[in-house]
């Protein structure tokens, strides 16, 4: 996620309208909006404390949670076929044996692989889930700005020290909360379904 884009959007907003401002009747300050050159946000506790933020975190626990369950699962089954591949070891041609070993071995490789793939793509599905947040929550980012008066909107953790006044965090979510809700419908899911039993025939 680049913060300087969402940064320079903003910038570039408020530019656009400041060319006329000399003309222009400034509009009314609502209430609770301070009035400000600079303001600054916190993107982390922006999304993570918004209604959408909160779903997401959800549904990437749930799914955490299941794809453990699901590597247990696999291991399990896998050690269980591996002891019975050695048992049988004595009892098999040797050339038998190492075609059988050397399918399963690959069979494991296939499966750590595709779990692998799907612990990547939860890490994905939260990133995903931001990028969208942020360019929804944009054009209200943009107002914010052009409510208080200010001319660029910092992220709050490269900024040494700042008011409380200055703070858009808590006013922005609100605001973002009532357009979004908890963004049910924007974001796809993304991670692959259950992979079958390690043992099972293709199509079963």
């Amino acid at each position: 996620m680049r913060r300087a884009g969402l940064l320079l959007a903003t910038i570039v907003a408020c530019a656009t309208g400041s060319g006329s401002a000399q003309q222009a009747v400034d509009p009314p300050q609502a209430v609770g909006v301070p009035q400000s050159a600079v303001v600054v946000l916190d993107r982390d506790t922006l999304f993570s404390n918004s209604l959408f933020g909160r779903r997401v975190a959800r549904d990437i626990e749930t799914a955490s949670t299941e794809l453990a369950a699901e590597n247990r699962r696999i291991e399990a089954e896998l050690e269980a076929e591996e002891r019975a591949l050695t048992i049988r070891r004595d009892e098999m041609d040797v050339v038998a044996f190492r075609t059988i070993a050397d399918d399963f071995d690959s069979r494991v490789t296939g499966i750590r692989q595709a779990q692998d793939a799907k612990a990547r793509a939860i890490t994905q599905q939260t990133e995903r889930a931001q990028q969208i947040f942020f360019e929804r929550a944009n054009p209200v980012l943009v107002d914010l700005a052009r409510e208080t008066g200010a001319l660029v909107i910092l992220d709050r953790r490269i900024v040494i020290a700042s008011a409380d006044q200055v703070d858009i965090t808590a006013l922005a979510q609100t605001r973002i909360d009532a357009m979004l809700g908890d963004g049910s419908g924007l974001l796809d899911r993304t991670i692959p379904e259950p992979r079958p039993t390690p043992g099972a025939a293709p199509g079963k």
